[in-house]
């Protein structure tokens, strides 16, 4: 009978693509909490891949894709160094920053946002829950925790930022470079649009324990792996956002017609 021989277990493509992206979104950190501005160099590929504990082949596949993306370039035996967006990339960023002074000018923007949220946070429940790493799951579970504390404290400006980097962190556990890339585009108007949904939201108090319960049930999806539920969950977040947002609108808009109608004249028996 011949000998049986075992070939070296190599991860699929898959799985490679997988690791590639999470390297990329490390990176992406990196450079943000380092602030490391465009012209400065990144440390060698040998460091990163020491400091990231990935294979220098993955920590090049990773710089390619931030370099597809605009956001390095890599010079011949010369290193790395951080690029500012420029083209598609920026455009597709850039704009949305000047979008908070529309929503603070026009109340019925934020509809707009919550249809683009609708939009991209299905998916990136989805892709989150599939793809978070332990460091990923603790940042979300960190972010929840952030923001069930400033409701206790009656914080309403950090509970605002802590629900916005909760649905960021969320994105960022997607490990797909586009939405990570628009959905912290949108970290700005994430937040205003946040801020100004809670402050219409809250005056009615049946709102704030279902928002809980919905934050809550969005997590513990992803945390479970279980991406169906993880983006139902997000969905349903948002819907129940919209709907109730556009029913206080229309209770208002009621009460304002009201307001301005005449005063029936008294009658005397």
């Amino acid at each position: 009978m011949a000998a049986s021989t075992t070939e070296p277990v190599r991860p699929d493509a898959a799985e490679a693509d997988r690791l590639s992206d999470r390297t990329a979104a490390q990176l992406r950190r990196l450079i943000a909490e380092r602030d490391l501005q465009p012209g400065q160099r990144l440390p060698a590929e040998r460091a990163l891949s020491l400091e990231l504990g990935v294979s220098r082949s993955v920590v090049r596949e990773a710089i390619q894709q931030l370099a597809s993306l605009g956001l390095l370039a890599t010079r011949a035996g010369g290193g790395t160094y951080v690029q500012a967006p420029s083209g598609a990339t920026a455009s597709v960023v850039e704009p949305l920053f000047d979008a908070g002074t529309v929503l603070q000018a026009d109340p019925a923007y934020r509809f707009d946002v919550l249809e683009t949220r609708h939009a991209l946070e299905g998916a990136t429940a989805w892709h989150a829950a599939l793809r978070a790493t332990d460091e990923d799951r603790a940042r979300i579970g960190a972010a929840f925790d952030a923001m069930t504390d400033a409701h206790a404290r009656e914080d309403a400006a950090a509970e605002a930022q802590a629900d916005a980097r909760f649905h960021l962190a969320i994105a960022e556990a997607s490990h797909n470079l586009v939405l990570v890339q628009v959905m912290r585009g949108l970290f700005t108007l994430l937040q205003t649009n946040i801020s100004q949904s809670r402050q219409a939201l809250y005056r009615d108090p049946r709102t704030g324990p279902a928002l809980a319960r919905q934050h809550q049930a969005l997590r513990d999806a992803i945390l479970a792996g279980d991406a169906p539920a993880a983006r139902d969950a997000a969905e349903r977040h948002l819907a129940f956002v919209h709907d109730a947002l556009r029913a206080l609108e229309d209770n208002a808009a009621r009460r304002d017609r009201a307001s301005r109608l005449p005063s029936p004249a008294l009658r005397t028996p």
